[in-house]
């Protein structure tokens, strides 16, 4: 169903909880701590978000370093629960953010295929039956041996890759337009991604690419400092935007 919401989020706020004064060492810290002198106070990375993404939409989150964009995804990607407010997710999530974040280092880069496929929701029988074709995808096939420690970040980044987006996800979750490896992997790596983005799943974008956002979304979203500043039409959007930065 095209209409059929694929994310809902309502009112979603994300508070950290920091300390309202700097201490000089480690040591006094945890004097301060032991004696309950530590002062804490809410810094709220996210401030009451709300919208939704249908099947075959494209959001954009666009807006200055540090309003909150990669929060935001965290959050609709489950890595981190939000202080208040809903999100609702339906179906398969392929998360390309931070690439490579759950593997394990002593483990082969064929292990790794299966314990990051299963932190995605796929069975490890099913895993274990698409290591060669990932591994072959991702230009690793000889190195399925080796342990992820001995990979270049390159490599890593690469197979972490291939594993997400080995299906098509009802949800496909995007930090900056990707740029894996090398420019003949780069070009692979962004048709298969404009593929998935074509093949009808809902994708959440943040980029500062505003060229690549009008090009690519249905619609976009503003942040700033944590807040939904303006959401709507991506050119209507970034105009608002860029009148902020230029102000």
């Amino acid at each position: 169903m095209k209409d059929e919401k694929i994310v809902e989020a309502t009112d979603v706020s994300l508070a950290y909880r920091r300390t309202r004064h700097r201490v000089s060492s480690l040591k006094q810290t945890a004097i301060d701590t032991i004696n309950r002198r530590m002062a804490y106070e809410e810094f709220f990375a996210l401030r009451e978000i709300s919208f939704t993404i249908a099947r075959g939409e494209t959001v954009s989150v666009i807006g200055r370093n540090g309003a909150g964009k990669s929060t935001l995804l965290k959050v609709v990607a489950r890595v981190l629960p939000p202080t208040t407010g809903r999100v609702i997710v339906r179906g398969k999530v392929a998360p390309m953010i931070e690439l490579g974040a759950g593997f394990n280092p002593e483990l082969t880069g064929a292990e790794n295929i299966v314990l990051y496929g299963t932190l995605l929701g796929r069975t490890p029988k099913v895993m274990r039956s698409r290591i060669e074709e990932i591994a072959d995808w991702a230009g690793l096939s000889e190195h399925l041996d080796i342990p992820i420690r001995a990979y270049s970040s390159g490599m890593t980044a690469r197979l972490a890759f291939a594993i997400a987006t080995d299906v098509t996800p009802d949800l496909l979750l995007i930090d900056e337009i990707l740029s894996v490896g090398d420019a003949d992997f780069r070009e692979k790596s962004a048709a298969r991604t404009l593929e998935m983005m074509n093949g009808g799943c809902a994708v959440l974008l943040v980029s500062h690419d505003l060229e690549a956002v009008v090009k690519m979304s249905t619609r976009a979203i503003y942040l700033s400092e944590g807040k939904q500043k303006f959401a709507g039409d991506p050119k209507e959007v970034i105009e608002e935007y860029l009148a902020d930065v230029h102000h």
